[in-house]
């Protein structure tokens, strides 16, 4: 004969309980497994998506860098032609002012100017036989403030 019921019943709850805790340890067990996989893929993305961003500031800021380099060059470029045109003109003036040879028999040129902080006053009166013509001009220099 067998082992009394009472202690068929009581090992059969035994074992299912001992069942029942090596399947919970082995989901739990597995959970744990998922939630560092899970931590871990999150943070690679994380740093991911920063390395991404960080290079695309790079990028945007090379790009600024550029144009603030572009812009100045060609306010420079101007004020230089600008520059270089007002002092040939000046000397233009001082030429015809300090040699009479130039304008000796018809007409005669004189001039005037004044440089004050950012602009150009300039004064020139043609004479020419009988007839006069005045010409004023006030010119701003091209200068970032």
């Amino acid at each position: 004969m067998g082992p009394p019921k009472s202690v068929m019943l009581a090992s059969i709850k035994i074992q299912a309980w001992w069942r029942g805790t090596l399947v919970r340890r082995t989901l739990l067990k597995a959970a744990l497994s998922a939630w560092t996989i899970q931590c871990w893929w999150r943070q690679t993305m994380a740093r991911l998506l920063k390395r991404r961003l960080q290079e695309k500031m790079d990028c945007s800021l090379r790009q600024i860098y550029a144009a603030v380099k572009l812009q100045s060059w060609v306010r420079m470029w101007l004020t230089r032609k600008q520059y270089l045109h007002l002092r040939n003109s000046v000397l233009k003036l001082q030429d015809s002012r300090n040699y009479d040879y130039i304008c000796r028999n018809h007409s005669a040129i004189q001039g005037c100017y004044e440089i004050t902080g950012k602009k150009i006053k300039l004064q020139v009166d043609i004479f020419f036989e009988s007839q006069i013509c005045r010409i004023s001009d006030c010119v701003p220099f091209p200068i970032k403030n």
